[in-house]
């Protein structure tokens, strides 16, 4: 399971024009699915991502959970995080898990974190050719893998 995790000021997804799902300032995150995921690294990752302290305290250090900031979440599926570029010019996404498989996981995950907090969960949808916009806060953008 691969995340880019983007810490927003705000962000939006569209298809076809209509936006399906928008935040404000909280987390953007583009995700991706392998053949070996599962529910183990569903709940790894959700925990992960919930426990991050990357928003600024009283101080202005990192140092507060996206919970503890009052910040929302914004899910986008995203199989293109495992292609694979390292020969020819095309990438390859046989690492990928497959259309079927990758959403129910996707549908899993975005279950998970509705369930472990109170903040706003939402979503792009699954398999449709999305416009996502963000305003990216600092930037802060980290990579998690499991």
């Amino acid at each position: 399971m691969k995340i880019v995790l983007q810490r927003v000021s705000r962000a939006e997804v569209r298809v076809e024009g209509v936006v399906v799902g928008s935040i404000g300032p909280g987390h953007l995150l583009l995700v991706g699915f392998g053949h070996e995921d599962g529910t183990h690294q569903i709940e790894w990752m959700a925990d992960k991502v919930l426990g991050l302290r990357i928003f600024a305290d009283d101080e202005g250090k990192m140092n507060r959970s996206l919970e503890e900031a009052g910040g929302d979440l914004l899910v986008v599926s995203q199989f293109t995080l495992y292609g694979d570029s390292s020969k020819g010019r095309r990438p390859s996404f046989v690492a990928a898990a497959v259309p079927a498989e990758a959403e129910l996981l996707y549908e899993q995950f975005v279950e998970t974190l509705r369930g472990r907090t109170t903040c706003r969960v939402d979503t792009g949808l699954f398999g449709a050719m999305m416009n996502v916009e963000l305003v990216n806060d600092g930037p802060v953008t980290l990579v998690l893998e499991r």
